[in-house]
């Protein structure tokens, strides 16, 4: 046996003196322990690669990387070491079932990683996507936010430029009557007469009072306009100032949890990269489970029986040395009854 095999025997937490007693067990052994390494090491490096993603430090991810790993090596070894062959299959299917649901749940969260890794380009691509979905999502909602903000100080605005539209309107058309009426263009309510009548005189006046009229209300309203685009400013500077602050941007938007989100859309919308997942997702819940199942299906050998007798000795041992401290533990009870009973007669 090299120095190899004592590492993965070590690794696969057997009992190397039992095994040396029963050598047709090695290489089965030998193999569950490089089961439990390798999935250790891929455990490593999945956590490793996942805290690189959160933290962007490479040290920081290197020592949780080998913390991690060395917590699986040492849960798959404890997991392993402590099933037992013992009864019919079902009740060892029964004693391994919260090991499996385990061991299925610890290949998800290796696997989780690596998919991530293994599918950078498509998961940047979606992240674009997904950037510029949340940006739209978040201009829309400022706008409609400020838009009802603003919407009061607008509808004023617009009230007051359609009063003075309207007022513009009366004057031009003053103006252009007065002019039909001069030049005699024959109209509804012009004479046709050319020159300088009473008529043309009237259209003056009234061409003379819409003039007013207009002057009078722009110059009423002119501080209210000013005032209100002053409001409709600050509130358009106030909305552009938080759209620039709070939009995503892609260098903040590329951590664990968006690239999840990513891989998540994209096993929705692209069936071929749905099942590449789910198979890869399977590869590691199976290389995960692997251990407990190669121990579950194998049948009992020598290995087994030795360690069988090893444990029961220890067992037969604990039993006795018990009922030899209770014998020795009533004979001295008995003893010092009889001491007392003996002293009391004396004493009587």
């Amino acid at each position: 046996m090299n120095w190899i095999e004592k590492f993965l025997l070590i690794c696969s937490g057997s009992h190397i003196g039992l095994l040396e007693k029963s050598p047709t067990e090695i290489n089965k052994h030998v193999g569950i322990g490089g089961v439990i390494l390798f999935t250790a090491v891929l455990a490593s490096l999945s956590s490793g690669y996942a805290l690189y993603s959160v933290f962007d430090n490479i040290w920081a991810a290197i020592g949780f990387g080998l913390l991690w790993g060395l917590m699986i090596f040492n849960l798959d070894r404890f997991i392993v070491a402590s099933m037992r062959k013992s009864g019919n299959f079902f009740r060892q299917f029964l004693a391994a079932t919260p090991r499996i649901i385990l061991a299925a749940l610890l290949g998800i969260v290796i696997a989780k990683p690596l998919e991530l890794r293994i599918f950078q380009k498509e998961i940047d691509k979606q992240l674009n996507v997904i950037i510029n979905r949340n940006k739209t999502a978040l201009q829309d909602s400022v706008n409609i936010r400020y838009s009802q903000l603003s919407g009061s100080f607008t509808q004023e605005r617009d009230e007051i430029y359609t009063r003075i539209n309207s007022l513009r309107e009366e004057y031009n058309l003053a103006s252009a009557e007065l002019e039909k009426e001069v030049v005699g263009t024959q109209t509804e309510t012009t004479t046709g007469k050319v020159g300088y009548g009473p008529n043309a005189k009237r259209k003056e006046e009234l061409k003379s009072a819409k003039k007013d009229e207009l002057d009078a209300y722009m110059a009423q309203m002119q501080p209210r306009l000013v005032q209100l685009d002053k409001e409709i400013d600050a509130l358009s500077m106030t909305k552009q100032k938080e759209l620039d602050a709070a939009q995503p941007t892609e260098e903040g938007y590329t951590g664990f949890a968006a690239r999840m989100q990513a891989l998540d859309e994209l096993t929705k919308t692209n069936k071929i990269l749905g099942i590449a997942s789910l198979f890869i997702m399977g590869v590691f819940i199976a290389l995960e489970m692997a251990p407990v199942l190669v121990k579950l299906i194998s049948p009992k050998g020598p290995y087994d029986y030795l360690l069988d007798k090893h444990e029961y000795t220890f067992k037969i041992f604990g039993w006795e040395s018990k009922e030899k401290l209770d014998t020795s533990s009533n004979e001295r009870i008995l003893i010092h009854k009889k001491q007392s009973d003996r002293r009391i007669r004396e004493e009587i």
